[in-house]
């Protein structure tokens, strides 16, 4: 049975073992506060011995026969859908996530490890013609090596694995350092995954610790070629300087401020839900969650009433009950920030729409009307269950409130008139945006990235493949070639 006393240890080269560190790292419940595990944490020392043993059976594991890769990659999503409730349990015990999330977070990863597992079979090259006679190009796809990867609180199942399955699919090594408020779901369930799955010993390593331990060791050690990271831009920058000065290329998705436009045709009624949604899932804890909704002047009232009151609706509270929409954010500092901020609006000539009370980590939700896009909190990614609406005059107006950011991850804009919306989504600076939908979207094939402070590359489908591997040049001559001395 999978719980998260048994996942609470280093998996490093096979191994279920303690790390070496003398400190030790608690795991809470962030809706209770029960302390769900403890677990002894790993050093620079346990780093090298993860990413050696990774290293060592990358060799092997490039050699296996592709099919059987697939085979393997096929029994992960076996092994999940086997253990699904469980899985499920665990989300809601260490994200402090509702049912819905945990489902909604879980169906993403298996539609993430079956697009990786097409993989081995995509791994093809190329030959292409010589301005020499008698002589051929050709280009290998081959994986890069051992792939780093650093993963956040929020959806550590799913943004794990976004790069995992693909990296392992292209023939590489994985070891993964989850975040320490979720080291199981964003680490040594993965581990386990796989372990059960029937990937080479040694190929995948969790290591469980925080950056008091071991500093950079984990993005400075000569053997990982990419580290990819998801998490908070600042954190992101340091991770991509330091990467980018050992010669490794950094996968960088980071923080967002996306707007939600409602033009004034658009159906109210759907939007005020579809904008709930792209705000309040797990708490707004989601990096493409809506933080602005930017609302034409002529609809602004009636959106902002029908809002209200469906926000109002939604019940805060125990993330086990079915009911629930709006569960814990991730600690007390985070509440505290969001409190701040808040405050800081009303300061700045803001004026609160829906006033949410809170109560340690346990925020309900906060509307937050007259915001000026200059605002603080029309700047800051919220990463909590607050929102600001803005209102706007015409599209070109929506236009500059939705770029006037650093970031740019998603954004949504919802219009009758379609192809209004997408000459408009053209000019608003983002990775992506979507018609008339939610804020939140993630497909298996479709290009995922973001623009500005939101990230450097892209994953999903053939771009994932491109980013775990690399291409070769092999040229072939068939002739001797005349030289001038």
């Amino acid at each position: 049975m999978l719980t998260i006393q048994s996942l609470s240890k280093q998996y490093i080269n096979g191994t279920w073992r303690d790390g070496e560190s003398r400190k030790q790292l608690t795991n809470k419940n962030p809706y209770n506060g029960e302390v769900l595990s403890t677990i002894a944490m790993a050093t620079v020392q346990d780093i090298d011995q993860a990413y050696q043993a990774s290293f060592d059976a990358q060799k092997e594991w490039e050699k296996v026969n592709a099919y059987k890769k697939r085979a393997i990659l096929e029994n992960a999503v076996t092994y999940i859908e086997t253990h699904e409730d469980e899985i499920t349990e665990l989300i809601i015990d260490e994200l402090g996530a509702t049912r819905l999330k945990a489902a909604f977070e879980i169906g993403l990863v298996k539609n993430m490890i079956k697009e990786a597992a097409t993989f081995p079979l995509r791994m093809e090259g190329k030959i292409l013609p010589s301005i020499e006679d008698n002589k051929e190009n050709r280009l290998y796809r081959i994986p890069v090596g051992v792939v780093g990867v650093v993963s956040p609180f929020n959806f550590p199942f799913f943004l794990s694995m976004k790069s995992v399955a693909p990296a392992l699919g292209a023939g590489n090594g994985v070891v993964i350092k989850p975040h320490e408020e979720t080291p199981v779901m964003g680490g040594t369930l993965i581990a386990k995954i796989f372990e059960e799955a029937g990937v080479p010993t040694g190929l995948i390593n969790v290591v469980v610790t925080d950056i008091n331990e071991i500093g950079d060791a984990f993005i400075e050690h000569p053997i990982p070629r990419i580290i990819s990271f998801t998490g908070s831009t600042t954190v992101g920058s340091h991770i991509g300087q330091v990467a980018m000065k050992h010669f490794k290329k950094p996968i960088l998705e980071l923080g967002g401020n996306s707007a939600f436009i409602v033009m004034d045709d658009a159906d109210i009624d759907y939007a005020v839900t579809t904008a709930t949604f792209s705000r309040f899932t797990h708490s707004g804890q989601i990096c493409m969650s809506a933080n602005r909704i930017l609302v034409h002047e002529d609809v602004y009232e009636e959106f902002v009433e029908k809002y209200k009151q469906k926000v109002s609706s939604l019940k805060v509270g125990d993330p086990r009950d079915l009911e629930t929409i709006i569960g814990p954010v991730v600690n007390e500092r985070q509440a505290g920030n969001l409190s701040t901020m808040i405050d800081n609006s009303i300061t700045q000539g803001a004026s609160i729409i829906l006033q949410g009370s809170v109560e340690s980590n346990l925020m309900e939700p906060t509307i937050i009307g007259n915001v000026t896009p200059k605002m603080t909190i029309a700047q800051e990614e919220l990463f909590g269950p607050v929102v600001c609406v803005i209102p706007f005059k015409d599209k070109q107006e929506a236009i500059d409130i939705a770029n006037d950011t650093r970031f740019g991850l998603s954004g949504a804009i919802h219009t009758a008139n379609v192809e209004t919306g997408v000459e408009m989504a053209k000019n608003i600076h983002t990775g992506m945006i979507h018609i008339n939908d939610i804020t939140i979207h993630d497909e298996p094939i479709v290009a995922f990235g973001g623009e500005g402070q939101s990230g450097i590359g892209r994953l999903n489908g053939q771009w994932s493949l491109d980013e775990f591997t690399t291409m070769k040049w092999i040229s072939v001559s068939y002739g001797q070639r005349q030289f001038p001395y």
